[in-house]
């Protein structure tokens, strides 16, 4: 992110003309990593393979150990409930900075409800949903009110541990999820996210805070939505994300590349595949990246 980025970020978040989309890392520091999470439940249920850091495949395996996948899914609500919640007196806390601005629209990967507790923290009163990504009928999900800033909507995609039988957990769940959503649009011309949600993320510029923009529930919903989006009136959006582990490149040896070698090709890449997206990037932590918001706009003492 350049200067232009932060200024006219800072300009939509104050119009409220933004809509966030958060992922696991705006949790960062509260709950377990997906890959600190896979290791627990691969011990737990001696999971044979060597991709123990794999969540959706530790889980699938879980499920065959468990047979109840609502059970299973029970005991991870359970489990990150434990962790406790995010600090109420830090200003910089993503979620508790995020309900400040006049947004009106929230999508969110995350199971808690720390934004929806953050936004009724500032007196709002916010409309949670959860997406029916089981159902293959898109006809059958329920009508999103219109929403406000008084009133936003909180939209979970892969589930909410309100509701443990909703979780997008399992590889199976995750296949059935992708497949429910290009099937609605491919049979009908539909598209299985309600008309608030689908308005937000075609009209408005989106802000992934701690999003792995490698999911596939992103490169399947924002490369369809782009797709269809005219170019003139496609706008710019931002991620906050951390640089993915990388490798040294030469197989080793005398040739070996250096590690901050390998690490300045993939920023090169990121930024450049990235942009092709209309998609800026700030390479951190979701609390570093407030930190700088809040630097930039006068907010830190």
């Amino acid at each position: 992110m350049d200067d232009t980025d932060w200024e006219r970020l800072i300009d939509q978040l104050g119009r409220g003309d933004c809509a966030p989309f958060l992922g696991a890392g705006a949790c960062a520091g509260t709950l377990p990593t997906g890959t600190v999470l896979s290791n627990r439940y691969a011990l737990r249920y001696g999971y044979p393979f060597s991709d123990a850091g794999d969540l959706a495949r530790v889980m699938q395996y879980g499920e065959a150990v468990v047979r109840d996948p609502v059970d299973l899914k029970e005991a991870v609500c359970g489990h990150l409930r434990s962790h406790g919640r995010p600090p109420s007196g830090d200003p910089g806390e993503p979620h508790r900075l995020l309900a400040t601005f006049p947004l009106t629209t929230f999508l969110t990967t995350n199971y808690d409800d720390f934004l929806a507790e953050a936004l009724r923290a500032e007196g709002k009163e916010p409309h949670v949903a959860v997406s029916p990504w089981w159902d293959t009928d898109p006809t059958s999900a329920p009508l999103l009110p219109e929403p406000t800033v008084q009133r936003p909507i909180v939209y979970h995609l892969h589930g909410s541990w309100a509701e443990p039988a909703s979780l997008v957990l399992t590889e199976a769940d995750y296949l059935t999820y992708l497949v429910n959503m290009v099937d609605a649009v491919a049979t009908d011309g539909r598209h299985p996210l309600p008309t608030p949600i689908l308005r937000a993320m075609t009209t408005r510029p989106l802000l992934f805070v701690g999003y792995s923009l490698q999911d596939w529930t992103f490169r399947v919903l924002f490369h369809g939505l782009v797709r269809n989006t005219p170019r003139s009136n496609k706008r710019r959006h931002v991620s906050v994300q951390l640089m993915p582990e990388v490798g040294r490149g030469g197989g080793g040896g005398v040739g070996a590349e250096s590690a901050e070698s390998a690490e300045n090709k993939a920023r090169r890449y990121i930024t450049h595949y990235l942009d092709r997206w209309n998609i800026s990037i700030f390479l951190g932590t979701a609390s570093e990246f407030c930190a700088e918001l809040r630097r930039r706009m006068g907010r830190t003492p």
